[in-house]
């Protein structure tokens, strides 16, 4: 509502489509040119489909046609009006309701009017540090977005390794053979009194999830050194 500053708004438009939304509306802008404003477009990188599907309108009650439940944003609970919550705390349930919502932000100077605010059904507030609370609209729009997106499913991470590629138990087992005979020779490791090196290595490898690739390369640097060491004691 009423956003004063064109690149603001473009960063919003960014902001949704990486979570994988698409629907803004804006209420009473600044400026008219706001969604095809130089600022705007430099800022959307990318996300110009949002701008160009974009609404502005004159009043909240027009951004809210067709809407269910709303949720006013604010940075700190209101003496009065609808029930404050923590967007992660809040969100799966809401989620659960199936309805149509909207996400009502206010301008980069004074927020949300309490007008505004009373017309929703909810208030959200990102718990932020005591001594400094305040974020940018379009930091605010992006927040809500991510856990909006996380309450709905959130997306698959695409792994780092394509899975193909990783060390198979038995070659990670073999590295780490590798790896205790040359530390036995170069008597980092007393065979009598092993400890929980081994283990411990072990452990490590396996939250690396290697490449074969890696593998291949620790298994180089055992070699190495079992050439270029002679055995402990001699």
């Amino acid at each position: 509502m009423r956003t004063s500053h064109p690149g603001n708004v473009g960063a919003a438009a960014r902001a949704i489509k990486v979570m994988g939304f698409a629907e803004l509306v804006l209420v009473q802008p600044r400026f008219a040119d706001v969604l095809s404003h130089e600022d705007t477009v430099a800022m959307a990188s990318g996300a110009a489909d949002v701008l160009t599907r974009a609404r502005i309108v004159a009043t909240l009650d027009e951004a809210l046609d067709g809407i269910q439940l709303a949720c006013a944003t604010a940075m700190t609970p209101r003496d009065f009006g609808p029930p404050t919550f923590a967007p992660r705390a809040f969100f799966p349930a809401l989620a659960a309701g199936g309805q149509r919502i909207a996400f009502v932000f206010g301008s980069e100077r004074h927020g949300l009017a309490n007008e505004a605010v009373w017309r929703c059904q909810a208030c959200l507030s990102i718990p932020t540090h005591p001594d400094y609370g305040s974020l940018n609209l379009a930091q605010s729009v992006q927040l809500i977005a991510y856990e909006w997106r996380q309450a709905l499913g959130g997306f698959d991470v695409v792994p780092r390794t394509p899975l193909a590629d990783l060390a198979t138990m038995p070659e990670v087992q073999g590295a780490l053979d590798h790896w205790q005979a040359a530390l036995e020779q170069i008597g980092f490791l007393d065979p009598a009194a092993p400890k929980r090196l081994m283990p411990r290595l072990q452990q490590l490898l396996n939250r690396a999830q290697l490449t074969r690739e890696e593998l291949h390369i620790l298994r180089g640097i055992a070699r190495s050194v079992q050439t270029r060491c002679p055995p402990a004691g001699k």
